[in-house]
């Protein structure tokens, strides 16, 4: 089992802790990962491409010239997709990219996001998130203390009020409890800040 150090928010050493093999040291699915970010991108996607056909756009209810004797290719509509102003061939619709991912691929999916974070060491343990202030500039300092930048995910127990109004000015931070961790937000983040609670929670679930 991988032990990891437990440190303040002042960025010191206080105790370790034990993971859980069974999770954090599990062997990442990378396929059912890929799945799991693609449906997490797709959801967003609104599918609201158009474009028409020939039957769609307007005009070219008249055959343009005779079909012989002109010494021209015969021509039916100049709404045909060869013409200018024509119809689109093959061209989108609207559609849905969602896709069905069943309950076992999804916590594979989560299992696999946590098991990376610990093994590119981008998984840090905190004793406690409590902070008295609610000030933007505390909370970018702790961040300092801990080392950690660019995009951050803050994994708690419980949310209070400070930790909330401290964090919603900085763009870079996402604020979750643990039971609303999901594996996008675990593999977009370049950092991961997790409470020694939050992770005792998260094992119960997943193990």
């Amino acid at each position: 089992m991988a032990k990891i150090d437990i440190l303040n928010l002042k960025g010191e050493k206080v105790s370790d802790i034990t993971l859980n093999k069974n999770l954090w040291e599990f062997e990442p699915n990378d396929a059912v990962l890929y799945d799991a970010l693609r449906l997490a991108r797709n959801s967003v996607r609104q599918g609201t491409h158009d474009t028409k056909t020939r039957s769609e756009v307007s005009g070219g209810g008249k055959k343009p010239w005779r079909q012989k004797g002109t010494g021209r290719a015969r021509q039916g509509s100049t709404r045909a997709p060869h013409w200018p102003g024509g119809g689109v061939v093959f061209g989108p619709h609207p559609r849905s990219y969602s896709f069905k991912m069943n309950k076992k691929e999804r916590r594979l999916a989560l299992k696999s996001a946590l098991a990376y974070k610990l093994k590119d060491k981008e998984l840090i343990v905190i004793d406690d998130f409590k902070i008295e202030s609610n000030k933007t500039k505390d909370m970018s300092a702790i961040m300092k203390n801990l080392k950690a930048d660019k995009n951050i995910l803050i994994v708690v127990n419980e949310l209070d009020e400070n930790m909330i109004l401290a964090t919603r000015n900085l763009n870079n931070i996402l604020l979750l409890q643990a039971d609303e961790i999901n594996t996008y937000d675990v593999v977009a983040a370049d950092k991961m800040i997790i409470t020694k609670d939050a992770i005792k929670a998260i094992e119960e679930v997943l193990v």
